[in-house]
């Protein structure tokens, strides 16, 4: 049913992961899915934010993100599941909606969490966006 699921990680953020990660790779076994963790990195191109920063910083951020990456599906996703790193640009919920697509992602599963308490208690606000614009099914985990 499943082909490619897709697992978004904030690499500074375990409620991003936890409680999702073991229902992806469920997902993963069940129907011989590969797992793509996908990371969003902050657009350091942009003319004013670009400025502050070194010419090579985005680059370097890069490849530090791909080797946290590596190291995270090295220490959580089993050998049974086969996983891929991909790297987004831009803001978590555009970054994850165009990943989805760059790969051919049929399922999206993904925590809901939010750094701010009282909004906690609602779907956060990259799960929503994500839902309502990724155009393939997409599993919230609380």
């Amino acid at each position: 049913m499943y082909q490619k699921i897709v697992l978004p990680v904030d690499m500074n953020e375990p409620a991003s992961w936890e409680r999702a990660l073991p229902t992806a790779l469920a997902l993963c076994r069940t129907f011989g899915a590969t797992l793509h963790v996908v990371t969003v990195l902050p657009d350091y191109h942009m003319p004013l934010v670009g400025s502050f920063f070194p010419a090579d910083f985005s680059d370097k951020a890069r490849q530090a993100l791909a080797d946290a990456q590596h190291r995270f599906v090295a220490e959580h996703v089993p050998d049974d599941v086969q996983a891929r790193c991909v790297i987004a640009d831009g803001s978590p919920y555009e970054g994850i909606i165009e990943s989805v697509r760059s790969v051919g992602g049929d399922l999206i599963v993904m925590a809901s969490h939010n750094r701010r308490k009282l909004a906690d208690w609602i779907l956060g606000p990259n799960a929503e966006h994500v839902v309502r614009h990724a155009g393939i099914s997409v599993m919230v985990v609380r």
